[in-house]
């Protein structure tokens, strides 16, 4: 058992939300594994911004952009703060974070619990970013107008943002996931394409959910393309409970992270290269725990990954061993970048 490992199970005692703010208050006072071990081999360029690496630290982690630099300087090609609302909110009633260690899965509806875009603007505006910082933006539960809540964060973070992120896929919203169907997601698209007109310059993004059907995902991917925007993430978490080993906490209601989501994250992003002839950029989400995991999503399609609740489970120092793995895997198949291999297996 590694030394990590040990740690964990002392960890686990912690009540999940406890041991994150612990885990985001070791980052402020410089506890962190450093991590420069970046080859050429891993970098590239996607929707206009240079990556030192593929692998993001997925929204969710650092909500209220507290330690974005920290994130970096352990190793991460870039990181996406966020979930931001227009206005503070508390979230859902606790307890909302469930760990699932026979499944290397958490369970979450914790419900866009952050300090609100007045406070995270102010907090980010006065940091010298040391990487690529991405800002993923939700609408509050109460609003009576979402899409006018998503104007509201690209207009506020298209000065700071390195990119956007438009969540519209959590399950932990009532009614969130709607904005994906039919009228709503043509109107929300036409909100960002005016703002493209209106000569706005910062990459948008559009984070779905893994449980779509194929129809609704062809047309969700070409109302994208044509709409101009930048790239898609795929998934957000799922709310299907397929083959989960943890009897206890199955029937909890949130959202589904970790090892159960590769499968089907990765197969919604190989649907979604094929629907869009690689015409925009994927980044892939969901199950990621090796290096070989990553090079079967880019193989997929995907031109960078997220990850999150890996590091839950594996530890900080699984960066460092990720872009190891990486590198043997691409030099492995004897290319000069990994931007190589994106879509190989679909091409």
């Amino acid at each position: 058992m590694s030394f990590y490992k040990k740690i964990r199970n002392i960890a686990f005692l912690i009540e999940p939300e406890k041991a994150h703010k612990l885990a985001i208050s070791a980052l402020k006072t410089g506890i962190h594994i450093p991590s420069n071990n970046n080859s050429e081999l891993l970098k590239q360029e996607v929707f206009g911004l240079t990556f030192n690496n593929p692998i993001g630290l997925a929204a969710g982690f650092d909500k209220n952009a507290e330690v974005p630099n920290e994130v970096i300087l352990s190793g991460f090609g870039f990181t996406e703060v966020g979930t931001v609302t227009p206005l503070e909110q508390a979230g859902n009633e606790p307890p909302r974070v469930f760990r699932l260690p026979e499944d290397d899965a958490l369970i979450n509806r914790l419900g866009f619990n952050n300090d609100g875009m007045e406070i995270i603007y102010d907090r980010l505006s006065k940091t010298k970013k040391r990487g690529t910082v991405g800002i993923n933006i939700g609408a509050n539960k109460d609003t009576k107008d979402r899409l006018s809540d998503y104007q509201i964060g690209i207009k506020k973070f298209s000065t700071i943002a390195d990119y956007i992120t438009i969540n519209i896929s959590s399950p932990n919203t009532p009614g969130l996931r709607d904005l994906q169907s039919g009228q709503h997601f043509q109107e929300l698209i036409k909100l960002i394409k005016a703002h493209k007109i209106d000569g706005l310059k910062t990459p948008i993004l559009i984070k779905l959910a893994p449980d779509l059907t194929k129809k609704e995902l062809e047309i969700i991917v070409n109302l994208s393309i044509d709409g101009g925007i930048d790239g898609l993430i795929l998934s957000n978490t799922t709310v299907e409970r397929k083959d989960i080993m943890n009897k206890k906490f199955i029937n909890e209601e949130g959202g589904l992270s970790g090892r159960p989501l590769m499968q089907k994250s990765t197969k919604m992003l190989r649907d979604t290269y094929k629907i869009s002839e690689g015409k925009i950029p994927l980044i892939g989400v969901g199950g990621i725990f090796t290096g070989q995991d990553i090079i079967e999503k880019i193989r997929n399609g995907a031109s960078l990954i997220q990850l999150y609740t890996a590091i839950v489970y594996e530890g900080p120092t699984l960066i460092n061993k990720l872009k190891k793995e990486l590198i043997i895997e691409v030099e492995r198949y004897g290319v000069k970048s990994i931007s190589e291999l994106i879509g190989s297996d679909i091409k």
